[in-house]
């Protein structure tokens, strides 16, 4: 039996395909009642390791659960965990409606809740069109509807916004938003941080099937550090001026003026005016989450380096998996041990959602089964 938490825990999770590591030591836990983003190049591991979490794969060493427990010991996994890796799983001449009848009938679940969530993803009016005439988005909103047919505790969904305009991207940010605020959980893979920041509290960045970022988005924000571009009269003057004040790391520009870190406009301007430092411009400059992003994620095939940390170090606890997986790899040189053990006990009880997140409005779950 699944503890019925909606917790996700990935553990040491590896995966090699012949000589290829496609994920190495992977580590994260998604909470219940936020939405996690599973960020990363294309073909950095992200379904790989979407397809391990899904029973779909076998770890090489690691493993992954669900409400405590592999996906395959789950019992009747439809009404815990809803999913959808591609959107292509449609017979071209049968219609939307009876498409999820088909799953509908697998899982025990009456038609009427077919036509719920067709309704709920915008698709009630096309109910007894063709799947094969459906567009892209179109498709996209099927392949949600069938993930949502059992009422799942859990969503995990690959790339969900592809093929979506703009007008359905932030249909989905809104659903997403209100089905995770019932206290429900949601993960979510892109190769975009720009496509889902608006939809995200946690965000778990990985390349070479490594982890580069683990922790709130929040923290990846106060993590970049803004700077101020000054155009001086006398450069040299003003940067032994702030030099003088304490402000060091001044560096040139390639157009010839100055950047100064960690600095606000306010501070380059008071310390010009005292030095009698004439100011042509200055602005004060701050990277945006897209190119801390490509930052954290470049050279993905290049020779594996030791990656930078930012924020929370994943977690990398050892002990006896749950059933059915291999035992887990020997951490590299250098990780830090920690995390849930197995051995410890049962996994700990999420957290109450975070504040902001206790409303149950919007995503209703519907009559055909229970979270």
């Amino acid at each position: 039996m699944h503890d019925g938490s909606g917790r996700i825990v990935v553990q040491n999770l590896t995966k090699h395909f012949g000589q290829v590591g496609a994920v190495q030591n992977l580590s994260f836990h998604v909470e219940p009642g936020s939405v996690t983003g599973f960020l990363g190049p294309n073909g950095a591991g992200k379904t790989t390791t979407l397809r391990m979490l899904l029973g779909l794969v076998t770890p090489t060493a690691g493993w992954a659960t669900i409400n405590g427990q592999p996906f395959n010991h789950l019992g009747n996994p439809g009404r815990v965990v809803g999913a959808v890796l591609e959107a292509q799983g449609f017979h071209p001449t049968r219609s939307a409606r009876n498409h999820l009848r088909v799953y509908a009938a697998a899982m025990g679940i009456p038609d009427q809740r077919c036509d719920e969530v067709l309704h709920l993803v915008g698709l009630g009016e096309a109910a007894h069109r063709k799947a094969g005439g459906f567009s892209l988005g179109m498709k996209q909103r099927l392949a949600l509807a069938t993930a949502l047919l059992g009422d799942p505790q859990v969503l995990v969904l690959d790339e969900p916004a592809n093929g979506l305009d703009p007008e359905g991207i932030a249909w989905l940010r809104t659903f997403l938003r209100s089905f995770a605020g019932g206290g429900r959980t949601v993960l979510i893979s892109s190769h975009l941080l720009a496509e889902v920041e608006q939809t995200i509290d946690q965000v778990v960045i990985i390349s070479r099937g490594q982890t580069m970022y683990y922790g709130m988005l929040d923290d990846l924000r106060k993590s970049q550090q803004s700077r101020v571009i000054a155009q001086p009269s006398d450069p040299n003057k003003l940067v032994g001026a702030l030099q003088e004040a304490g402000l060091s790391g001044a560096t040139p520009t390639q157009d010839g003026k100055i950047a100064i870190p960690g600095v606000t406009v306010q501070q380059v301007g008071d310390v010009a005016a005292k030095a009698g430092v004439a100011l042509y411009g200055v602005q004060e400059e701050r990277a945006d989450l897209e190119e801390l992003f490509f930052r954290l994620t470049s050279g993905q095939y290049a020779a594996p380096q030791n990656p930078p940390q930012f924020g929370q170090l994943p977690p990398g606890a050892h002990g006896t998996p749950p059933g059915g997986y291999a035992a887990p790899v020997q951490l590299p040189q250098g990780a830090q041990p920690g995390g849930w053990n197995p051995q410890s006990g049962p996994v700990p009880q999420a957290p109450p959602p975070p504040q902001g997140y206790d409303q149950h409005q919007g995503y209703q779950g519907g009559q055909g089964g229970n979270a």
